[in-house]
């Protein structure tokens, strides 16, 4: 097995209240996140001992849990002391990355309706060794044929595991040999990348698309803080591709990668395709800002 950093073969996983050994943490063949990906996650970051947004995180599961009308959730409280036993017992204060899983739980037999759920969630934490998943220097997309969802189908809003139509998009980035695939929404307004939300800079004004069918990521949303307390102008508003093409920056924002440049879009070099002075502004400004106000752990 050839792991992105070697440290990750021992680390030990919590799955319902027991941490487990890699090679031993599993779910039940019946557990609604095999049966029909019924669950909810959240990816959370640990920069020198403290965890970017934890409440904003803890929070939006308890959301999304509760619009899927889950039963017996695990109090924030609750996950919060699995996190840092996890963390722990894996030795882990930098550099690592969490993903939060909670599933609707065990089934009584196979099957969707939500009936045959009778046992109580199930929680999953999985933290691994994992520094930001792009590179700081920049990255390369094209737009993907498959549109994000819209509200009217299923609410992006709910940070739910059925990601098929960024699985979909990823596809197409990786049969075209680039890091990742724009989204947009069925009206043809640029959305999200298939993993991370997306900002232009036009002039000196930051721009990002209305959280309508894209995530509204916690890193998008730390962003747009950032820009009231800088002063700097930031606005939420429909965007097409042509502006992204012709934007002066481009920028992706996410837990798993942060801040990444996008230098090439659809083949169209974007501004003068190097890293543009307020993405590297931004960089600092963020990273600065998860070390110094996460939550110790």
């Amino acid at each position: 097995m050839n792991l992105p950093d070697s440290r990750n073969a021992d680390i030990l996983v919590h799955v319902n209240g027991k941490l487990k050994p890699r090679a031993e943490a599993s779910v039940s063949v019946f557990d609604s996140a095999v049966q029909g990906g019924d669950a909810v996650w959240e990816g959370l970051r640990v920069y020198n001992g403290r965890i970017a947004d934890l409440d904003g995180h803890l929070g939006r599961l308890q959301d999304s849990a509760k619009t899927l009308a889950f039963e017996s959730v695990p109090s924030s409280r609750q996950v919060r002391a699995a996190i840092v036993e996890t963390l722990q017992a894996n030795g882990m204060r930098d550099n690592a990355h969490i993903r939060l899983t909670l599933t609707r739980g065990e089934k009584i037999t196979s099957g969707m309706n939500p009936r045959f759920n009778q046992s109580g969630c199930t929680l999953i934490i999985l933290a691994e060794w994992k520094p930001p998943v792009y590179s700081d220097e920049g990255i390369r997309v094209i737009t993907a044929s498959t549109r994000r969802n819209t509200p009217q189908c299923l609410d992006s809003k709910i940070h739910h595991n059925n990601l098929l139509n960024n699985i979909l998009a990823a596809i197409e980035a990786n049969v075209a040999g680039v890091d990742a695939a724009i989204m947009l929404d069925i009206s043809g307004f640029v959305s999200e990348t298939n993993d991370t939300n997306l900002f232009l800079v036009r002039g000196a004004e930051v721009l990002t698309p209305h959280a309508d069918s894209c995530l509204p990521g916690l890193t998008r949303k730390m962003i747009l803080e950032i820009c009231a307390a800088q002063d700097i102008p930031a606005s939420e508003r429909n965007l097409s591709l042509s502006e992204l093409y012709t934007a002066d920056e481009v920028f992706t924002t996410g837990t798993m990668g942060e801040l990444t440049p996008v230098l090439e879009a659809d083949g169209r070099v974007i501004g003068n395709g190097q890293v543009g002075s307020m993405t590297r502004l931004l960089q600092k400004l963020h990273r600065e800002h998860a070390w110094e106000n996460g939550t110790p752990i």
